[in-house]
């Protein structure tokens, strides 16, 4: 039977279809009160470096080394990432999505969530020479 071989397909090119906007959707699931919750970690280069080795680690093989994301994994390298509010981002971390395909990273300590945060918050952490992010107004 081919059915469940069509259905499958099909529902694979929708995933692949909203993809781009997964990740601006679960900043958006993000309840409002997260978005009052500071980084402990902000401005924190020895956060950021952590941050990175973390990415490295624990996201980057879905959403790419660089954040351009690939498959069902958005891209991360893009303005409204960069300028969400870093509550909002933690909340995304902690709580994930089944729905959208994202794990939740509760087994990772707080303070490490929040070097992520750190790390995905900071002026060109994706730079490598190809392109530039998207910048966040002063």
């Amino acid at each position: 039977m081919k059915t469940p071989q069509m259905i499958t397909g099909a529902l694979l090119l929708v995933v692949l279809a909203i993809a781009p906007a997964a990740a601006d959707s679960l900043l958006k699931l993000a309840p409002p009160g997260s978005s009052a919750i500071s980084n402990p970690f902000d401005r924190d280069d020895r956060a950021r470096r952590a941050g990175a080795k973390l990415y490295a680690r624990e996201c980057a093989a879905c959403h790419g080394r660089d954040g351009s994301g690939f498959g069902k994994a958005p891209p991360l390298n893009l303005g409204a990432v960069y300028n969400a509010p870093p509550g909002a981002l933690f909340w995304v971390l902690r709580n994930g999505s089944l729905y959208h395909g994202m794990p939740s990273f509760a087994h990772l300590p707080e303070p490490q969530r929040w070097q992520i945060v750190t790390f995905l918050r900071t002026p060109g952490a994706f730079d490598s020479g190809k392109g530039s992010r998207e910048t966040r107004p002063r």
